[in-house]
């Protein structure tokens, strides 16, 4: 079982989603949500990402416009760190969030850190993980 601190007294989470708009090119934005209910399902969550991310004007165009279907654990709190520096391509029945499973039994927990992209290119990738840069 990992260590999870507590989440703060305002009664919710702060959680990171990083969006990965390009996985060869390195292409990616961490997005900050606070007070987060770790008792949402995945897909509510995904959702409500996805209309937030549609409606932010400190992103490029690119990344408001981008198609995301798949959120995964990248970091748990006080634990280490992926040497890949997009996303770890290991353990994905463990760590990609399933649609119908809260966030809290998905694993995630206060200062969690979410990928959020696309489950095709991410597929792509993995078959041949090669930076164009």
């Amino acid at each position: 079982m990992l260590f999870a601190p507590p989440a703060p007294m305002s009664g919710g989470a702060t959680v990171t989603v990083r969006l990965v708009r390009s996985f060869e090119h390195r292409n990616f934005r961490p997005v900050v949500y606070r007070g987060v209910s770790l008792h949402q399902t995945a897909q509510e969550f995904l959702e409500f990402v996805k209309k937030d991310v549609a409606l932010r004007n400190d992103l490029p165009p690119p990344f408001r416009r981008h198609t995301y279907d798949t959120m995964k654990i990248i970091h748990h709190p006080h634990g280490s760190k992926t040497n890949d520096l997009v996303i770890s391509l290991e353990d994905d029945e463990k760590l990609i969030l399933r649609p119908e499973r809260t966030l809290r039994e998905a694993g995630v927990a206060h200062e969690t850190e979410l990928a959020l992209f696309y489950d095709a290119d991410y597929r792509r990738y993995k078959e041949n993980p090669v930076s164009v840069w």
